[in-house]
């Protein structure tokens, strides 16, 4: 049991160390105009598909949206993938989210991701130099479909809400995950 413990601890330092090493240089960034168009095709996707989330987009105060974040993994796993943050409909900055991870997990996703700012410290804590993790800071509320039928600006009193869309692929299993945002300039 013992040395079970030792192995998930080592992996799961093994898996921040590779967050941290993970914020790629903006050469590798795809270029601002690609990312801008693909952000737009996947903000209208998840609005005609989720009615809530159309509500929250013209109430947020920031929208950070990754169109197409690639996952993929055999018990340690990684996860990469560019976005833009749009406010009042246009784009203000753009980010990376990076993540690795460590579990009972195998196979290869793409799928797209976005975050509205319902709060401008929540939008602050973004900015943040040493970027944005998930599971520190402001509060995370990830919609799925029960939520979102119910979800309305009366109710949506959170600092943040995600939601994961246009899943592609197959990922099986559980494990244990850290996220990274990081701003970049392609």
């Amino acid at each position: 049991m013992n040395k079970h413990i030792r192995f998930a601890g080592a992996a799961l330092v093994l898996a921040l160390a590779a967050i941290t090493l993970m914020n790629p240089r903006p050469a590798l960034a795809a270029n601002a105009a690609v990312i801008d168009s693909e952000v737009d095709a996947a903000l209208k996707n998840l609005y005609e598909t989720t009615p809530a989330a159309k509500v929250l987009g013209a109430k947020a105060k920031g929208i950070l949206v990754f169109p197409n974040v690639v996952k993929a993994g055999f018990l340690v796993g990684a996860q990469y993938g560019d976005g833009a943050l749009r406010k009042q409909g246009r784009t203000v900055g753009y980010y990376n989210i990076a993540a690795a991870s460590y579990g009972l997990q195998a196979g290869v996703q793409a799928f797209a991701y976005a975050m509205f700012f319902m709060t401008d410290a929540a939008l602050k804590h973004l900015k943040r130099e040493e970027g944005f993790e998930i599971g520190v800071g402001p509060s995370i509320v990830l919609v799925d479909t029960g939520m979102a039928k119910t979800l309305t600006t009366t109710t949506a009193r959170d600092d943040v809400y995600a939601f994961v869309f246009a899943q592609e692929g197959l990922m099986a299993g559980v494990g244990l995950q850290g996220s990274k945002i990081t701003e970049i300039h392609p």
